[in-house]
C-alpha cells in the first residue's frame, strides 16, 4: 500500500501545475473606473492599482473575468492577449471595455447577473489575486429623482473623475435642443473652460453625452479638463451652468463643492549659512510657498551699499544665493539688513544679519 501511495505522489510531482504551484499575489488596493458612472453599452476604463500587491510593476496582467461571462474560457494557462492590461504607472494598470461586447450580454442580462467577479492573473496563471469584485454605480434611480442635477461623487476633486447627470425635461427651453454643452469653471470661475460655440474644439469638448430621453452626461477629470491651471492649485468647487446648442437656453448656475484635502505645510523660511561673513555668498531658501507664490524678491542694505534682485521657483522650493564677497570686500560693516518679498508683495523677512569676522 505504501508503494502504492509512493506512486500516486511520483506522478503527480511530474504534473505542471503540481510542479509551478500557483502564487497569491494580494488584494488590489484600489479599483475605479471613468467614466465614474457609465451604461452597460458605454465605454468604460477600469483601473487597478496594485501596490499592495507583489505584482511587479510594468508586468505583464491579464484580466481572467467569469462574471457576467467568461470570455476568456479554457485559457487560464495561456490568457489571450484581448484580456491583457495595459500599465499606466506607479503599479496601476486599466482596461477598456464595452460591457455589453465584451461579455456577449444585453443590458438587462449584465444587471441581471451577480456582477463582475474576476481574478488579475499572469499570463500562464501562475501568479494571481484574491477573487475581486468591480463595483459598479446604478444610477437608474437619477431617471425618475425629479432633480436638474446629480453628481457622481456627490463631491469634486482635482485629479479624479466626476460624472455629472443632467435632467433637462425640468428646465424650461431645453426640449428641443440638438445639443447641450458644458460652461464651467473652478473655484468660482478663477479657472474657466467656457462653452464657445464659435470654435469647433471647444464645442466637442464641452458637449455633454446624449443618454436619451432629455437626459445627459458630462464626464470630466479637472486637472485634466481645464487649461492654465495654476502651479500649486487648490480646488475648493466646480461652478457650471448646461447651455442648449448656441445659447438658446441655459440653466441656474451650479456649485459642486471640492472634496475635504489636506491643508499644505506650512511655508519654512531661512537664510544659509548659520554664520555668515563679507567673503561668503547668503543663501535663501523658502518651501511649501502659497499658490501664487513663485518669486523672492530681496534688498540686502551694508552701510553705503544696496544690493537688490529676486529668484523664482515654484510652489514647493524658492532657492537663490546673493554674492557678498565683491561688492562688500572694501566695505567696513558688521552686519547686513535683509528685506525678503514675495511677488505679491507680502514682507517674509525684516531682519539684520550680523557678519561674523574673518582673517
Amino acid at each position: 500500500m505504501k508503494k502504492f501511495i509512493h506512486l500516486i505522489v511520483f506522478a503527480l510531482m511530474l504534473l505542471p501545475n503540481f510542479m509551478s504551484a500557483q502564487e497569491e499575489v494580494g488584494t488590489p488596493n484600489k479599483i475605479w473606473s471613468y467614466p465614474v458612472v457609465y451604461k452597460y453599452d458605454e465605454q468604460v476604463t477600469w483601473y487597478f492599482d496594485l501596490s499592495t500587491t507583489t505584482f511587479a510593476a510594468g508586468e505583464d496582467i491579464y484580466l481572467w473575468i467569469w462574471s457576467p461571462s467568461e470570455p476568456d474560457a479554457g485559457n487560464w494557462e495561456n490568457s489571450s492577449d484581448f484580456a491583457k492590461l495595459t500599465y499606466v504607472s506607479d503599479k496601476t494598470w486599466k482596461f477598456t471595455l464595452t460591457p455589453t461586447l465584451y461579455f456577449s450580454k444585453t443590458p438587462a442580462e449584465i444587471a441581471a447577473s451577480a456582477g463582475f467577479w474576476c481574478r488579475l492573473k499572469d499570463k500562464t496563471g501562475t501568479k494571481q489575486s484574491v477573487v475581486t469584485q468591480i463595483a459598479y454605480t446604478d444610477f437608474s434611480t437619477f431617471y425618475t429623482a425629479n432633480e436638474v442635477i446629480r453628481s457622481y461623487p456627490s463631491r469634486v476633486s482635482l485629479n479624479d473623475g466626476i460624472s455629472i447627470l443632467f435632467n433637462s425635461n425640468l428646465v424650461p427651453g431645453f426640449d428641443t435642443a440638438t445639443s447641450v454643452h458644458f460652461h464651467s469653471g473652478m473655484n468660482n470661475w478663477a479657472v474657466k473652460q467656457e462653452y464657445q460655440a464659435w470654435l469647433p474644439e471647444i464645442v466637442e469638448k464641452t458637449k455633454l453625452k446624449n443618454m436619451g430621453d432629455g437626459f445627459y452626461k458630462m464626464d470630466l477629470i479637472p486637472s485634466q479638463y481645464y487649461p492654465d491651471i495654476p502651479d500649486g492649485f487648490i480646488m475648493t468647487n466646480l461652478v457650471f451652468l448646461m447651455v442648449k446648442d448656441e445659447w438658446a437656453a441655459t440653466t441656474p448656475d451650479q456649485v459642486i463643492n471640492a472634496a475635504d484635502y489636506v491643508p499644505p505645510p506650512d511655508p519654512v523660511f531661512s537664510f544659509f549659512p548659520l554664520q555668515l561673513s563679507k567673503k561668503d555668498f547668503l543663501g535663501i531658501i523658502r518651501k511649501n510657498n502659497e499658490t501664487g507664490v513663485n518669486k523672492l524678491i530681496y534688498t540686502i542694505t551694508a552701510g553705503t551699499v544696496t544690493l537688490t534682485g529676486e529668484f523664482t521657483g515654484t510652489v514647493s522650493e524658492i532657492k537663490g544665493f546673493v554674492n557678498l564677497v565683491t561688492p562688500l570686500q572694501n566695505v567696513n560693516v558688521t552686519e547686513i539688513h535683509a528685506l525678503i518679498k514675495d511677488n505679491n508683495g507680502r514682507t517674509i523677512s525684516d531682519t539684520n544679519i550680523p557678519l561674523k569676522t574673518v582673517d
